[in-house]
């Protein structure tokens, strides 16, 4: 099954999951997700969850309609539902000796490829610190031009630009039908999409529920990236308690899967990216460390040409100045022309501060 065979998994909850239709907090529903967290991360699975919540927390906090908001009103909102959101969360989680931190993105943070890659980092060093990311849609400075307007995007482009196997989008329903469940009692589940044609865009219910602004429409357009990520999605019911386990035990769900492998997507997206900012030569003992599927370290690195930033396209060329490769920069030029030819344990010494000790990963490497 999908969800088990996966290492890194993203998990979305609607604001409706967590304040019910009497505008009440589904405590208990969140006492039960904090256990299938548990579960997952005591099976060595790292997670993501993508909140929404935070407009819908802040008006209960102010006794207000969130239906009568205006954009300026709703960021000021948000601000102050943020915290009832964190404090909620963290308030159950630390009862099971669950870590977590906070990641407020907009939508040039996964749009901008350097600031896509710095979210990747942060993701990967709070694994490491062992902390959970709570992410949310930035709304308390968004615009409405730069908004996503539904965290289901927002979602798949958080599991895209963090490299997870697997996207779950808990919403009020089993997943997708070949009709509206609602209106139509035979109406039948869908289990496996592999392309979303006409016949599955003709299935879309446009129906949306009083908190969430989602529907879905915003799922199959998130479906739409995870394919083209390399990553499996899920729509599944998440008004059920222990909506994990609820998958692991009946897979009863609606999967929709990827069009090319998880290491492909990401080659792909490193060659499209704009002309390369700079290149590094390197010598006849990195280019052999590179053929077999090895990291470039700053011990290979000859010389570079060319200014760029952390995180730009750069090319990697041989003593002979042909091209063997290109890759996304862990450091700038201005750090590598101190590091070059230096051994990995001295790059903090020299540099002053900790920081990655490859200076082009082997997953930020395509060969040419």
């Amino acid at each position: 099954m999908y969800l088990n065979n996966s290492k890194q998994v993203v998990i979305k909850i609607g604001s409706s999951l967590l304040i019910d239709d009497k505008k009440n907090i589904r405590k208990k529903w969140l006492i039960e997700f904090a256990k299938d967290i548990e579960l997952l991360t005591k099976n060595k699975k790292k997670v993501i969850i993508v909140s929404s919540g935070a407009i819908a927390l802040g008006c209960k906090k102010l006794n207000i309609n969130k239906k009568n908001l205006k954009l300026d009103k709703s960021q000021a909102v948000a601000s102050i539902g943020q915290i009832e959101l964190m404090n909620l969360f963290n308030e159950i989680f630390k009862k099971r000796k669950l870590n977590l931190s906070q990641i407020l993105l907009t939508l040039e943070d996964t749009e901008i490829r350097r600031r896509a890659i710095n979210a990747k980092r942060t993701f990967e060093n709070l694994f490491d610190l062992g902390f959970i990311p709570l992410v949310n849609e930035n709304d308390s400075i968004a615009t409405s031009e730069i908004k996503y307007g539904d965290n289901d995007r927002l979602a798949s482009r958080v599991a895209q630009i963090s490299g997870s196997d697997c996207l779950i989008l808990f919403s009020d329903v089993d997943g997708l039908f070949d009709s509206n469940p609602k209106l139509n009692k035979d109406a039948n589940l869908i289990s496996n999409v592999k392309e979303i044609d006409k016949k599955i865009e003709n299935y879309i219910s446009k129906s949306v529920s009083e908190h969430g602004t989602g529907g879905m429409k915003t799922k199959i357009e998130a479906a739409k990236i995870c394919q083209i990520s390399g990553c499996y999605m899920a729509i599944a019911n998440g008004l059920k308690f222990r909506p994990i386990k609820n998958i692991i035990s009946h897979n009863y769900c609606t999967w929709f899967l990827p069009k090319i492998s998880k290491l492909d997507a990401r080659k792909k997206w490193i060659i499209s990216s704009i002309s390369p900012k700079g290149d590094l030569i390197v010598d006849d003992g990195a280019i052999l460390a590179l053929k077999k599927g090895k990291s470039l370290l700053a011990a290979g690195i000859k010389n570079i040409q060319g200014k760029f930033k952390k995180g730009d396209h750069v090319k990697i060329l041989d003593k002979n100045m042909k091209e063997y490769a290109r890759g996304l920069s862990s450091f700038n030029s201005e750090e590598i022309l101190r590091i070059k030819g230096q051994h990995s344990s001295k790059i903090s010494e020299i540099l002053g501060y900790v920081s990655k000790s490859e200076v082009i990963h082997k997953d930020d490497m395509v060969e040419i």
